[in-house]
């Protein structure tokens, strides 16, 4: 496997120098638009992050999720009109790369590479603390949940590993399912409290601390969406993808964002607008569906163990294609480009990237086993923290991605340039990127967070000077960044 210090990298390919491909149009918009949701994983997500949305933000926690869905959407146009006119199984990578040179293209494959695999082992992490948690409050079992995450991993693998097809249509199944609780605990909590049923959630009057209380829980509900961003990543894989991927991105982040609408609206309702009770609760949601449906309310564990099965598929699926993309074009080391000579299917990528967020559980563990809180690590707190940390750098790849979209159209496509979509747009998106960034930064916060911008900033430079060193050694990575659509015969 060639390193930095091994001279030129090359993409990888059969003899002839053909680049590896993975297998195209087999996918639709509802799939992909599906995966996307699954990705999103609104049961798992909502159930651990809501409580502290709601702590912050105060009986309107709903407005907050709407101004994180617009600005979402706003990311959403970015990544819409980058995908119209380069689609590419290396998204982000590939539309920075092309606009920015080499050496931007390598740094965000870097940044985005550890940010996913971070904020992924954080979801790895939760599949398995939510079957323990599950199983111990019905049947008072209560085994490590390193166990559970193992096989779920495991299973989510092997599925991948099988075809984007098979994987693809499993998550959208575990989120038609997941989504099927989430409404119907929603509905059964609204008409179990129509008496109490207030517009105070959608009054901005009804904000803690008003705008510094909606911004301090923006950073968590543009988390609550994450995830936004896996069409991008199958475009290869999908039909029509100039078209397709867009209509994904904007349908998904709009009903992602009207389903959290009503959770939120629902459980808010189901505490009697009480957030401060709200707050203390472990799981908000699964408690209004124990007041409002009572034994029935195993449903809801149902849907928060199908949720993190769709992420962790829908997830590493994606963003393991980020990886390979840049191993084929030789941004990354070649042997992320490999796909599978039948299924066609970038099983190194897949493979690397969870053994790396395994990786990453057992250091953080380790650590707690260690350090001066020495004990074993609680899942639900390494997922918000893991969550975090992987968050800030995908947001910086996000602001890149915004700061790139007018560069682009400019210098490639000046003839279909447009103000509105290509400058007013990403420019209101790369100020949406910064509030979160500001307050996920800011000084003074606790242990383990105070301490995660400077990691990131480390990530960083690391990742520059690795681009500078890589670019230097191989000229011709210049030529090759984005040299593979997706669209293409």
């Amino acid at each position: 496997m060639p390193h930095p210090g091994a001279g030129p990298l090359s993409p990888p390919g059969p003899v002839g120098g053909a680049p590896q491909r993975l297998r195209g149009g087999v996918l639709g918009m509802a799939d992909i638009a599906a995966a996307t949701m699954a990705n999103v994983g609104p049961a798992m997500s909502f159930f651990f992050g809501f409580a502290f949305l709601a702590t912050t933000a105060g009986v309107a926690s709903p407005l907050t999720i709407l101004a994180a869905g617009v600005a979402v959407a706003l990311l959403g146009n970015t990544l819409a009109e980058f995908s119209r006119a380069h689609p590419s199984a290396g998204s982000f990578i590939t539309f920075v790369g092309k606009t920015f040179g080499p050496v931007s293209a390598v740094t965000t494959a870097l940044l985005a590479a550890l940010g996913y695999i971070i904020a992924m082992a954080g979801v790895i992490s939760i599949s398995g603390g939510f079957v323990q948690i599950t199983l111990h409050h019905y049947t008072g079992v209560d085994l490590p949940w390193i166990i559970w995450t193992l096989l779920l991993t495991g299973l989510a693998v092997v599925l991948m590993l099988r075809g984007v097809v098979v994987s693809t249509k499993w998550a959208g199944y575990f989120f038609g399912a997941e989504m099927l609780v989430l409404l119907v605990v929603s509905i059964a909590a609204l008409v179990e409290h129509r008496g109490d049923l207030s517009l105070d959630p959608f009054l901005p009057g009804h904000i803690s601390h008003g705008f510094s209380g909606l911004a301090a829980g923006f950073p968590l509900a543009v988390y609550l969406l994450i995830g936004w961003e896996n069409s991008a990543a199958l475009a290869e894989e999908t039909e029509n993808p100039r078209r397709n991927v867009g209509r994904a991105v904007f349908s998904s982040v709009a009903i992602m964002t009207v389903s959290y609408v009503l959770f939120a609206y629902a459980t808010v309702t189901g505490f009697g607008y009480d957030v401060t009770r709200l707050g203390a609760s472990r799981i908000p949601f699964i408690e209004v569906a124990h007041d409002t449906l009572g034994a029935l309310a195993f449903l809801a564990y149902l849907g928060g163990l199908t949720s993190t099965l769709g992420v962790l598929i829908a997830g590493i699926n994606s963003q393991a294609r980020l990886v390979f993309n840049a191993g084929r074009e030789g941004l990354l080391p070649s042997f992320f480009g490999y796909v599978h000579p039948t299924r066609r299917t970038p099983n190194n990528a897949i493979v690397t990237f969870t053994a790396a967020a395994l990786l990453i559980i057992g250091g953080w563990g380790l650590g707690h086993l260690l350090g001066s809180k020495s004990g074993s690590m609680n899942p639900v707190v390494f997922f918000t923290e893991a969550s975090t940390l992987g968050a800030i750098l995908i947001l910086l790849v996000y602001l890149a991605s915004n700061v790139a979209l007018p560069l682009y159209y400019r210098r490639y496509r000046p003839q279909e340039f447009r103000l509105v979509r290509h400058l007013l747009l990403p420019a209101l998106g790369a100020v949406a990127i910064l509030v979160p960034l500001y307050y996920l930064a800011k000084p003074g916060q606790p242990p383990p967070y105070n301490w995660f911008p400077y990691a990131a900033i480390a990530a960083l430079l690391a990742a520059v000077a690795y681009a500078t060193l890589l670019v230097r050694r191989d000229p011709t990575l210049a030529e090759r960044v984005g040299s593979i659509v997706a669209d293409a015969d």
